[in-house]
């Protein structure tokens, strides 16, 4: 059996999207910056997917920018930010478990001239609003919190950090792009000045991505050239792309609450399941929790055996985060929510979504606990006469649900 369970790192491409799509990749093919009848045929078709992808997020089409992922909407939003309120301060807050395109573009910014305030979360991931109003200062120019973890799926309480944000002065961004087509996401509703989003993570194209810049906030362009996406975004526009996001996302969108329903439940399964393998731990908030991420560390165990045992199942997963992969080192989102470096190794994703069916949902079960059961055989940090580990690595104790 062949089962997908990796859809934060991609979703396959939605039937809507591939669609939608076909027309810009084979005949209308014009530059929708030109001004003849193909060309102004993909201008009208970007029009379009601007307007849906705004009406999906509750924004106004003006305030849709096109992109070409994810990273460069977190880029774009860091570094316009910073350059653009200058004159206000230097200080920028996000958090310890942001994704690697903030993490790093505040790096950057830091070598720069800015100074970083790296909010830590709790054991589930969280930050509180009022960590984020502890750390404001007159300086602040900026606050990046995301909206959904990628890797342990906590949801964060984005519209009351918004808040305090905003009443402090300061502008506010989401990395949005685990929960965008997941939950319901709406700009006004959060209050939020930014917002990251990527197609992929919806069933739309790679290469593609939106960033959404609440109307009054001026940013400067990250891309110079010939003055498209309003002048602020150049190079000629990916409309094939647009409109395939643009249709992804407005399928998501409209079955939304049947689809996370299915999805929850299917979810709440897994968990139950692997929940039963001795020393294992579910990471991230229990409720607070994007619909189809399931993360587990299991002790005595190594991430990628795990995930490399399953690819030869049939069974796609990942250790941590999909862009981490390669690394030796433990996920950093693990060790901000506390867990000892050699436990951390021992992580496991799922992201499951509506494509999975409840026969695979049983094959993940069996096939996860074969699997560590197997690694613990050949470690030397598991016992096998005693079934437990070898060594505990909890310096606070060791958490009740081990």
């Amino acid at each position: 059996m062949f089962v997908y369970s990796d859809n934060a790192a991609t979703m396959p491409l939605s039937r809507e999207a591939f669609e939608a799509m076909l027309p810009f990749l084979r005949d209308n093919f014009g530059n929708a910056s030109s001004v003849y009848g193909v060309a102004r045929e993909a201008a009208r078709a970007l029009h379009g997917a601007r307007e849906d992808v705004a009406r999906a997020l509750g924004a106004k089409p003006e305030e849709i920018y096109f992109t070409g992922g994810g990273t460069e909407s977190d880029n774009w939003a860091l570094k316009g930010a910073a350059e653009a309120r200058r004159a206000r301060g230097r200080h920028i807050v996000t958090t310890a478990i942001e994704h690697h395109a903030v993490l790093h573009t505040a790096e950057y910014l830091g070598r720069q001239g800015c100074e970083i305030t790296l909010l830590p979360v709790d054991e589930r991931g969280l930050v509180s609003p009022e960590q984020v109003r502890d750390a404001l200062r007159p300086d602040t120019a900026l606050v990046s919190v995301m909206l959904a973890n990628n890797e342990i799926g906590t949801i964060e309480p984005i519209r009351e950090i918004a808040a305090v944000t905003r009443a402090h002065g300061a502008l506010f961004h989401t990395d949005a792009v685990q929960a965008v087509g997941h939950i319901p996401v709406d700009v006004t509703e959060l209050g939020v000045d930014l917002l990251s989003l990527a197609g992929h993570k919806f069933g739309g194209p790679k290469g593609v991505g939106a960033l959404y810049i609440r109307k009054g906030v001026r940013l400067p362009p990250l891309l110079h050239g010939g003055g498209h996406e309003r002048g602020l975004r150049s190079g000629t526009e990916n409309v094939a792309g647009a409109v395939g996001l643009a249709a992804a996302l407005t399928r998501a969108v409209q079955t939304l609450p049947e689809t996370m329903a299915l999805v929850a439940a299917r979810r709440a399964r897994v968990i139950d399941g692997l929940s039963r393998i001795p020393f294992s731990l579910l990471t991230g908030d229990p409720v607070r929790r994007l619909p189809g991420n399931i993360s587990f560390v299991f002790e005595a165990v190594e991430g990628e055996s795990l995930v490399l045992g399953l690819d030869m199942v049939g069974v796609c997963a990942s250790s941590g985060s999909a862009c981490s992969s390669g690394s030796l080192d433990p996920s950093h989102v693990l060790l901000a929510i506390g867990l000892p470096h050699e436990v951390a190794h021992g992580s496991l994703r799922l992201t499951i979504s509506e494509n999975n069916t409840e026969e695979e949902i049983d094959y993940l079960i069996e096939q996860v606990t074969n699997i560590v059961a197997r690694s613990r055989r050949m470690s030397p940090l598991w016992n096998e006469e005693t079934q437990s580990p070898t060594e505990r690595f909890w310096p606070q104790g060791v958490p009740a649900s081990l």
